[in-house]
């Protein structure tokens, strides 16, 4: 299978892509700038120019290969709803592109776009809610009734690894800022996780024999307390560990603020059912015990 691969340079992306290689498949990867061009070049990978503020050139790179995984964001909070309707345009013109061919489609969706109104964890049968990314998320598999074999991997909010660009390398940053290991109130609440390489793994899966229209969990850790992250980063970095006052969240976290109190718990269970997936590498944290986890600093 010829694969697009949209964020081919992004965190996920380039481990989607080390995947997808090691299984036989070929991949086109999307390239936004001259730099990027370049390192996918340099891992023998075909380059193909294209941005997602530029929707016509995604869309006749889909038209093109057998399958799209896309990985792609514009990760700016400041500008979150903008970049959302963005990738919304570009994601609906690939779609469109896609239209009637039978080949599958694979859009990057996030769990903690979903809450549980119990608490009980989170299930790939639970839609999300119809604004924001979760509505790019409800257009994907929709998109089903149109011939377009789409799916929808939710990625867990600590998509962890040595290499980590995102919230548990800033959660580390704030915490060696502050001198203190923090969580909000309790920190009772849970974040699931998923190691990269094991995330990665089941977007290959999905474009393999992903059924139309359907929504995956890249779980391993069904739910974490935070209060046990905080733990596991104040252990690592001689810090003590503290409660953050709800009101005072954004003040110590910054915009992490918004996501860390969140109780997101979520089962992968239909996921492994489907596909076969299972996690193979260490859970959060396993990986926040070690060094490598400490050596890599936050993109945000």
């Amino acid at each position: 299978m010829r694969v697009l691969v949209t964020g081919a340079t992004g965190y996920v992306g380039t481990a989607v892509i080390d995947d997808l290689l090691g299984a036989g498949h070929t991949v086109l990867g999307v390239a936004r700038t001259d730099e990027g061009a370049r390192s996918l070049a340099a891992r023998g990978i075909e380059v193909h120019r294209g941005d997602l503020t530029e929707p016509k050139t995604l869309a006749a790179a889909a038209q093109a290969c057998d399958g799209v995984a896309h990985t792609a964001f514009i990760h700016d909070f400041s500008r979150f709803a903008e970049n959302t309707e963005i990738e919304r345009v570009a994601v609906e013109a690939m779609l469109e592109a896609l239209k009637g061919s039978g080949k599958p489609f694979v859009v990057s969706s996030g769990l903690l776009l979903l809450r549980s109104a119990d608490g009980s964890p989170l299930a790939e049968t639970d839609v999300a809610a119809d604004f924001g990314r979760g509505a790019t998320e409800n257009m994907v598999v929709a998109a089903a009734k149109d011939g377009v074999r789409t799916a929808a991997i939710r990625l867990s909010p600590t998509t962890h690894s040595k290499d980590d660009r995102g919230f548990t390398p800033r959660l580390i940053d704030i915490a060696r800022q502050n001198g203190v290991a923090g969580y909000i109130g309790n920190g009772a609440n849970r974040w699931p996780a998923a190691h990269r390489l094991d995330s990665a793994r089941l977007y290959r899966l999905a474009l393999e024999k992903g059924s139309p229209g359907a929504r995956y969990h890249a779980v391993g850790d069904q739910g974490v307390p935070t209060r046990e992250i905080a733990e596991a980063i104040g252990r690592h970095l001689g810090l003590p560990v503290a409660s953050v006052p709800a009101e005072k969240a954004s003040e110590h976290f910054g915009f992490l603020g918004m996501f860390f109190g969140v109780d997101a718990p979520a089962t992968a269970e239909l996921t492994r059912a489907e596909l076969g997936w299972a996690p193979r590498e260490p859970g959060l944290l396993a990986g926040l015990a070690t060094d490598a986890y400490y050596q890599a600093g936050s993109k945000y």
